[in-house]
């Protein structure tokens, strides 16, 4: 028979056990889910256009593959030394993170050679490189608080959206126009859905276009500003013409939000939303890069 300060001592526990098991998940599995659609909405873009162009699926697999590790191992690292959210304090939690840091990078390691092997693809070393250095710069605007959230959040886009050409060159061989045309669309769009998603935050209680303006009007200014830079773009060959009709969704969206009736925010709701638009902006690039 189980007496009350047995169940106490079980439920105890059973608590105790559940909280090390959720902070375990938070120190190697990337918490970011919206970083999640940043990273493989370019990489799916980039994966589209160069196997359309050359039809090479075993290097797009090595390299799909070392992505998805380096980007887990980034969490893990950020554990590691403090700089994220949840910080490796026990021992035991070191000892972990440092084996699953291990694992992750020795599955880089390999893929990268396999890609690198014989001379090939020496070009991801610059990728990398710039990569590198916008989650470095990232971490430190991040120091300086909340005020520069949205700033690192677009540098550290940056290297996310570095996939796609990242993935287009191991396919194709080629860093080229299209290649540099493919990051800047991704990046871009990233910026659009970071910078509406603060917005939505910040104007939460706007009602009237007055008021949803004086906490917008930066953006809805760059809305029209990048609707005419993509035309102009298009007119003068330095993008795909039906490039456009897959920033369109989202173009449509944020203006909207401006005239339409107040809604109370629901994050949740909210982040559903951009990843539709995200899938619907990916597919719509992929199709207009094969197309042209």
């Amino acid at each position: 028979m189980i007496t009350k300060t047995q169940a106490g001592v079980n439920e105890g526990d059973d608590r105790l056990l559940a909280v090390q098991q959720a902070r375990r998940r938070a120190l190697l599995v990337p918490r970011e889910h919206g970083a999640w659609g940043l990273l493989l909405i370019p990489l799916f873009t980039g994966i589209a256009a160069g196997f359309a162009a050359s039809h090479r699926s075993w290097p797009l697999i090595v390299f799909t593959l070392a992505t998805l590790c380096l980007f887990w191992l980034r969490t893990i690292l950020e554990s590691l030394l403090g700089t994220g959210p949840v910080k490796a304090s026990t021992s035991e939690e070191r000892s972990t993170a440092v084996t699953a840091a291990i694992s992750l990078s020795a599955v880089s390691v390999l893929c990268l050679a396999l890609l690198m092997w014989r001379g090939r693809n020496l070009d991801l070393f610059l990728l990398g490189a710039v990569a590198g250095c916008a989650f470095v710069a990232q971490a430190a605007v991040r120091r300086l608080g909340k005020r520069a959230r949205m700033a690192s959040q677009l540098i550290g886009t940056i290297g996310l959206t570095c996939t796609a050409p990242a993935a287009y060159y191991v396919a194709t061989g080629r860093l080229d126009l299209r290649a540099i045309v493919l990051w800047v669309a991704n990046w871009v769009f990233a910026g659009n859905q970071i910078h509406f998603v603060q917005l939505r935050i910040h104007a939460a209680r706007a009602v009237t276009f007055a008021e949803k303006f004086e906490r917008g009007k930066l953006f809805l200014i760059t809305q029209f500003l990048f609707v005419a830079t993509l035309v102009c773009a298009a007119l003068w060959r330095l993008l795909p013409p039906l490039m456009i009709l897959a920033f369109v969704p989202v173009i449509v969206r944020g203006t909207h939000w401006f005239f339409r009736k107040p809604q109370s925010l629901d994050v949740k709701r909210l982040g559903w939303s951009e990843m539709k638009h995200g899938m619907a902006f990916g597919s719509l690039l992929a199709i207009a890069l094969i197309c042209s």
